[in-house]
Formats: C-alpha cells, structure tokens, sequence
C-alpha cells in the first residue's frame, strides 16, 4: 500500500505531466497501476488531483500573491507542481499545515533543483499565515 509521501509523489508526477502534455489524463489510471496505488489511497490521489485542477486559477493566484521576483510561469514545473499541490493541501484540506509544509519540502528535495525547498518553504509558509 502506497504511503501518504508516495501520493503526494505521484500527484505531483501527473501535474507536471500535465504541465508538459495537457493530454494525460487517459493515462492517469494506468500511472496509478504501476505506481501501485489502490483503494483509499487512489481516492486520496485522485481527490488531490482533480481538487487541484478544479481550483487551479484560485490557487495560481494565491501563489503569485507570495512569489516575490518571480511569477508563477516563470517557475519550473517541477516547483510550480509542488506549490500547486502545497497550496491545495493548506486552502481547502484538512491536514496539519506543518505536515502539508515539511510534505512539500520533502518533495522538493526529492525531485527538484537545491533551491526548491527553501523558496517552497517560503511561499507555503507565507499562504499558512495568511488564512
């Protein structure tokens, strides 16, 4: 069974898949699959996802609220991914906000360049205080 941190992963695989090809969500049950992501963990999956997606606008605003030099287009995917899923977690979830933020972090320096945690920190941290 896929932990909390796997889809967290693999959400933020299928938003940067989307960044890149608008066109994959006929395969995100297949991603799924071989990501081996079942049951309550898939729906955690899919509800973070399609949340995501549904509020993307609201969300992009809020980020660009906090990004200081840089607006959200000119943020690599990967980092934008992880914002957008970061700032998902903290506006419309029920998670501790200090597991959504030391999540993203985690994820950043997983997947992403050296800066990402501490620039992800900044802008997560800065939408918590806010709401």
């Amino acid at each position: 069974m896929a932990t909390r941190h796997q889809v967290r992963q693999s959400v933020v695989s299928l938003l940067y898949a989307k960044e890149l090809n608008n066109d994959n969500d006929k395969f995100i049950e297949e991603f799924l699959d071989e990501k081996k992501i079942r049951n309550e963990q898939r729906k955690f999956t899919l509800d973070l996802y399609n949340g995501i997606n549904e509020k993307l606008s609201l969300i992009d605003k809020r980020i660009n609220e906090y990004l200081k030099e840089y607006k959200l287009e000119e943020v690599a995917s990967i980092e934008k991914a992880i914002l957008r899923l970061g700032a998902y977690e903290i506006l419309f979830t029920q998670t501790q906000k200090a597991i959504i933020i030391n999540e993203a972090i985690e994820l950043a320096k997983e997947m992403a360049g050296d800066n990402a945690p501490k620039f992800i920190n900044g802008v997560l941290d800065k939408i918590n205080k806010e709401i």
